[in-house]
Order: C-alpha cells, then sequence, then structure tokens
C-alpha cells in the first residue's frame, strides 16, 4: 500500500495571494501528492472558500491534485455544487478530489445560514445522492425531504468517469455512507487507533452492502513543524485545537526532526491510512515555505521508498 501525502491549510496563513501561490508553486515542483482546503464560510478567522480556491487552483498548477476537507453539504445546494466540481474537474483535466461531511454542529455557520442542525445528517445523503447521479446520468428526478428535482442535467460530465467522492467523520452514521456511497474517507483529527477502528469499521460495512473501496483511500492528517515545541507558532496551534476540539492535541501534531513525522505517519499506515494531509506551521510566509521545503526534502523521498506506490491494473489487465 504505497502512501500519498498531501499538504493542506486550514486558517490561511499567508499574509496574502502572493506568498500563497509561491507555497503552491514550490509544492507543484516538489513532489506532493495534492493540496487541500479546510471548509469554513463564516467567522473571524481568515478562511478561503472551499470552491473558488479549487477552480483557482486548477488554472495554477499542472500535475497536483486537489480536495475539499471537506465540504459541509448542508451549507450547499446540491445541483449547483454538482456543477461546480463537474466544471473544475473538466478545467483541471481530471485532478478534483471532492470529499464531503456533514460539518461541525459548533460551527457558527448553522445560525448564519438559518440551518437547522438537527436536519445535518438527512440533507447529506440526500445531497450525497443527487451530487453522485448528476454525475452520472442523463437526467435525474429525486423527491426527498429537502430536495426535489424533475429532469435535472449538467453538463459537461466530469473527466473522471468515476469521480471520487470521499466522505468524511468517524460517527456510526459516517461510516455508513462511507460504505454505502464514498469511494474513499477522510478522518477529521481522529487519532490513529481511533482511525484504525473507523477504517476497520468501514471495511466490514462496505462488505455487507456488496462494495468495496480501494485499500489505499482512506485518509488522515496532523500538522508537522521541524524544531521545537516551544515554538510560537506551534503552540499557539495546539492550545488553539485543544480549545476548540476538547481533545489532546499530542496525536494532531508532529513536531522534532524528519524521525518525527515519519513515525507518526508510520502509526496511521499501521492502522490502514494511506493518504495524508499535513499543515506545515509557521510564524510567517518563510516560516511555513520553510516547513514545507524540509517535508520535500526530508521526508517525501523516505516515505516513497519505505512506502512505494505501486500503479493500479486496469480491469482489463487483470
Amino acid at each position: 500500500m504505497g502512501v500519498g501525502i498531501g499538504l493542506g491549510c486550514a486558517e490561511f496563513p499567508f499574509s496574502g495571494a502572493a506568498a500563497y501561490w509561491r507555497w503552491i508553486d514550490m509544492c507543484e515542483a516538489g513532489g506532493v501528492d495534492s493540496i487541500w482546503q479546510t471548509d469554513r464560510i463564516v467567522g473571524h478567522q481568515p478562511f478561503l472558500e472551499s470552491m473558488t480556491t479549487m477552480a483557482a487552483l486548477a488554472g495554477r498548477t499542472r500535475r497536483m491534485r486537489f480536495g475539499m476537507n471537506v465540504v459541509s453539504l448542508a451549507f450547499r445546494d446540491p445541483v449547483l455544487l454538482a456543477k461546480q466540481c463537474a466544471t473544475i474537474d473538466v478545467l483541471s483535466e481530471g485532478r478534483l478530489l471532492p470529499a464531503f461531511g456533514i460539518g461541525s454542529p459548533l460551527g457558527p455557520e448553522w445560525e448564519a445560514l438559518g440551518v437547522d442542525t438537527r436536519t445535518r445528517g438527512r440533507k447529506t445523503d440526500e445531497c450525497l445522492e443527487i451530487i453522485r447521479r448528476l454525475w452520472r446520468e442523463d437526467e435525474v428526478d429525486f423527491s426527498g425531504a429537502f430536495y426535489k428535482l424533475k429532469g435535472v442535467t449538467v453538463a459537461p460530465k466530469p473527466v473522471q468517469a468515476d469521480l471520487p467522492m470521499w466522505i468524511g467523520g468517524s460517527s456510526e452514521a459516517a461510516i455508513r455512507r462511507t460504505a454505502r456511497i464514498g469511494t474513499g474517507w477522510q478522518a477529521g483529527g481522529d487519532p490513529p487507533a481511533e482511525a484504525g477502528r473507523v477504517v476497520a469499521a468501514i471495511k466490514a460495512a462496505a462488505t455487507e452492502a456488496g462494495r468495496s473501496i480501494d485499500e489505499d483511500h482512506y485518509g488522515a492528517g496532523f500538522a508537522f513543524h521541524f524544531g521545537s515545541r516551544d515554538a510560537p507558532a506551534v503552540g499557539k496551534a495546539m492550545d488553539a485545537y485543544a480549545k476548540r476540539t476538547g481533545r489532546d492535541a499530542t496525536h494532531a501534531f508532529a513536531v522534532g526532526d524528519t524521525e518525527a513525522i515519519l513515525a507518526r505517519l508510520s502509526e496511521y499506515v499501521d492502522v490502514g491510512v494511506s493518504k495524508f494531509v499535513l499543515r506545515p506551521l509557521g510564524s510567517d510566509d518563510d516560516a511555513i515555505l520553510d516547513q514545507t521545503r524540509l517535508l520535500i526534502e526530508k521526508v517525501l523521498p523516505r516515505a516513497a521508498a519505505r512506502w512505494p506506490r505501486r500503479a493500479k491494473v486496469a480491469a482489463t489487465d487483470r
């Protein structure tokens, strides 16, 4: 099982667009697998909007794939979102990695957008069904509790014949949702042991549903920093994480040297995770770029040698 290492942003950590594009260009040239954008809509902290960021990445990059980590479906119109994803996939020649979830019940978006948190699971299930069908079918009729469609079509269809549909979340409902309709799973800050439990549960549920998910389509993420825990950016990020989640921040951060970061990757690989979204921690533009450069130079080659990625065998070649 080969390992793919992507990079991501939660809050927008750069001074402006020029620094952000310097970072993206470094990732593109340095062999980073993919770029991921956290989905937030309102709040005092700066976050880029996910779908417009995907469109910008489609135009800026030529090799890397990119995705949303993860789009909260209850905040979006499913027909518009299906159209946006299809358009971005066409313009990027098949490099979009859509990932969807139900959204944190603590997010400020629920009140701001007038959405009832109690409906989020049911709305998400309807959205997933609508989006999946719009990507594949010529005309879609749908009658649900929240959405009703009659003869709806989106064109052009995505370039990827089976556009990925990664699902986030670790609840029992999220496990069933992934097993029923997902093509991959993305952890939401789960420690390795919990991620392993969810991976095993999804595999069992998928088997019961008569489906299978590729072994290398299970993802997790954590922040990293080459250096000391005493660095201001590290302490600030760990304090904010603990305050926001109520969890011990240790598992969500890998701080130290190359071996420390590889060790954290290995903890996840050992429980069935092979796709990663890592977040560089730094106090300014140059620090974030330096952290990214160190990851590219020191971690990516070691990870590629330890967990080589193998070309998938086409069905006709089996």
